[in-house]
């Protein structure tokens, strides 16, 4: 009799690119919590530089089917996910991201990035339609819902939900799920 070994499914690492004020750690803490409630083992954490609203901001998120043990910062992302539009004129978001990752871009269009896959929305538009305020953080985990599949929309909703509440708790489901619908994926 052969015994039965399962494969090991490796760790995913997603680095978040925002501004203070955005809510980039925010975003990494609910995709974590999303996926727990999937099941999966989870960890998020930020990054501050200068701790100003309005500075590059860097959080993480790990997720896994196994115990995670590693608390360093991501260096080889397997996905990317870029808040705000005009970082990738100043921050190299594409840095270290692995050979066939993925960018999820707040954009009204894609850019190229060498040997990435790519999705965009806008999710500005989307935030300042549905909030009022251009903070796209619950956009942007709609978009990366979508363009991944990492995590289901209703794993999504049901966290933000439990964070927010009332009108703020509906409106950024609305702006998740509007971003959900709208978000493109282009290949490399």
């Amino acid at each position: 009799m052969g015994s039965i070994i399962s494969k090991r499914v490796s760790v995913i690492e997603i680095r978040f690119h925002g501004r203070g004020g955005q809510g980039a750690v925010t975003a990494a803490r609910l995709l974590a919590e999303a996926a727990f409630l999937e099941g999966r083992h989870a960890q998020a954490f930020p990054f501050f530089g200068a701790e100003r609203r309005g500075a590059p901001v860097l959080a993480f998120t790990r997720m896994d089917d196994r115990e995670i043990r590693t608390r360093a910062q991501i260096y080889k992302p397997d996905y990317v996910v870029v808040l705000d539009p005009l970082l990738p004129q100043v921050v190299d978001v594409a840095l270290g991201v692995k050979h066939g990752g993925m960018i999820v871009l707040n954009s009204k269009g894609p850019l190229q990035f060498p040997h990435v896959k790519i999705s965009f929305v806008d999710a500005t538009s989307i935030a300042m339609e549905r909030l009022g305020v251009p903070i796209t953080n619950t956009a942007m985990l709609g978009a990366f819902a979508k363009a991944t599949g990492l995590v289901k929309l209703e794993s999504l909703v049901k966290v933000v939900d439990g964070y927010f509440s009332g009108k703020l708790a509906e409106k950024n489901v609305a702006a998740m799920k509007a971003a959900y619908e709208q978000t493109r994926v282009v290949a490399e």
